[in-house]
């Protein structure tokens, strides 16, 4: 009964839950004293306020120390802690093309410091993926660029700035997501590079993060045949224990994406997948998001399932220990509770970055006189990014419409008097408002295309096109203020004030 109480509670530390809701559930306390591992935020544990979910944070780690408390906070169009209002900072994708580390090491203190004063042990971030398909769905703005080596040494230096603040990053989504066509949270993508490739490009970056102390790597669902042609990288054990611990020697926790996603677990659903990712060598398994209040009960499913395993011998008990052990050594390392942040460094974090972000806006070129409108394609996003705030342009008395079902007249924004701007993130990867775009544009081609996710190669040929590589406020506001400027260079110079009156001829006499 010892040895079976042992091997429960070991299962219960490889498990990161989760719950629904915007308070601390009532059974958690329960559950961490089973040995639960930790507890991950998702969309549906956020509130409007920002300050509203950094208080849940502090609560949970004061309620249950011994939790690891994670969530994504990458910067940029992947946030929590800033959902309601967009991030304050840029994403890896104007980071890269900045290409200053002390930016980048400078954005990442700022955003650890933040993350540590909410509670929060463990960021899922940053992402070190190498973007090289500029249609990917779900990775896009989120990557510091396609070239390895950038992506290498900005993944580095991320990782260095968040963890001088005590939060411990995690480096994904290993061994590469970069070159996908496919969203993982809805199907299961191949990436069909040859070993070669996928040594020079996919993992020059995790390398990197394992040279500078990443304390975990999160892995990938993805199909990668030249590294193993049956299983995805979550559920392998050529990938996780014989690349990822053997041949790259990283030596931190291993955690999965959310098992809940398709690329996982669609064929032989999430207890399943779990047994056998920790069997692969995974150590944290991350069960997703409670979108039916199920909580504990999926936990509980997790836990019953590796009990199980290790039971029939499927999963070898001391894998499962060796997977707890890591997971207790992270916990002691990260989760001391929160701290307050300094806010000289959060904002100098803030202003590095929202320089990074003007620096990266090219050239608007001549906008005409008016009133300004801007329109809103809301084309969604992936689920990575949820229903984040994203592109506040600013632009000067302008007006806003946001576009979600169907498309105004292009005939009757032809006739908008005034400058006409529309604001899209991967506008080409949506049929029916490319389709519409191209008709715009073809009606107003003086109309300013503000593209804020990783520009497709159908954007070079609309004639205006404004790239901001994000989003986030920073990159957003850096379009709008370029807009305003290019407005005031080529605004009509105002009419010469009318001559004084000529004196009256003759002696003034004064009355009296």
């Amino acid at each position: 009964m010892i040895a079976d109480a042992s091997v429960r509670r070991a299962a219960h530390r490889t498990v990161l839950g989760a719950f629904e809701g915007t308070s601390v559930p009532g059974w958690l306390a329960g559950l961490a004293d089973d040995g639960l591992g930790g507890i991950c935020l998702y969309g549906n544990n956020l509130a409007a306020d920002p300050l509203e979910v950094a208080s849940l944070g502090r609560a949970l780690a004061a309620a249950c120390p011994s939790l690891v408390l994670a969530l994504d906070e990458e910067g940029g169009d992947v946030t929590r802690l800033h959902y309601a209002d967009s991030s304050p900072y840029p994403g890896n994708a104007v980071l890269g093309r900045a290409d200053d580390l002390r930016t980048t090491g400078a954005v990442a203190r700022a955003i650890g410091a933040e993350l540590k004063a909410a509670g929060i042990s463990l960021d899922l971030a940053p992402d070190a993926d190498v973007n090289s398909n500029p249609r990917n769905p779900v990775i896009g703005t989120r990557s510091f660029g396609a070239d390895p080596a950038l992506v290498a040494r900005h993944t580095a230096a991320w990782v260095r700035g968040l963890q001088s603040q005590g939060v411990a990053a995690c480096v994904k989504h290993f061994p590469g997501h970069g070159d996908t066509s496919t969203d993982s949270h809805l199907a299961l993508p191949r990436v069909d590079a040859d070993l070669s490739t996928l040594l020079r490009r996919e993992l020059v970056p995790f390398v990197a993060a394992s040279a500078a102390g990443a304390a975990t790597i999160m892995t990938s669902h993805i199909v990668l045949p030249a590294l193993d042609p049956e299983r995805p990288a979550t559920l392998s054990p050529r990938i996780l224990t014989g690349l990822l611990r053997g041949e790259l020697g990283f030596s931190g926790v291993i955690i999965t994406d959310a098992l809940d996603m398709a690329g996982a677990s669609a064929m032989i659903g999430v207890p399943a997948a779990a047994v056998a990712s920790l069997a692969a060598g995974a150590d944290l398994l991350c069960i997703g998001p409670s979108l039916r209040g199920r909580g504990r009960d999926e936990v509980r499913d997790v836990v019953d399932a590796v009990v199980a395993a290790v039971g029939d011998g499927t999963l070898p008990v001391e894998r499962l220990y060796d997977a707890a052990a890591r997971v207790d050594a992270l916990s002691a390392a990260y989760a001391t509770g929160a701290r307050p942040a300094d806010p000289t460094l959060v904002e100098t974090g803030r202003a590095a970055g929202r320089r990074a972000a003007v620096a990266v806006v090219g050239e608007v070129g001549t906008v005409g006189d008016g009133p300004p409108l801007v329109v809103r394609l809301e084309t969604g996003a992936n689920m990575a990014v949820g229903d984040a705030a994203w592109g506040d342009l600013g632009v000067t008395g302008a007006s806003v419409v946001s576009v979600v079902d169907g498309h105004p007249s292009a005939t009757d924004l032809r006739g908008h008097d005034g400058p006409l701007v529309v604001v899209a993130r991967a506008a080409a990867s949506h049929a029916d408002s490319w389709a519409w775009l191209r008709t715009l544009v073809d009606a107003r081609p003086d109309a300013v295309v503000v593209e804020l996710g990783w520009p497709a190669p159908e954007i070079d040929a609309l004639p205006r096109v404004v790239r901001g590589w994000g989003g986030s406020l920073p990159p957003s506001r850096a379009v709008g203020e370029a807009i305003d400027r290019a407005r005031r260079a080529t605004a009509p110079a105002p009419a010469p004030a009318p001559a004084p009156a000529p004196a009256p001829d003759g002696p003034h006499r004064e009355e009296r």
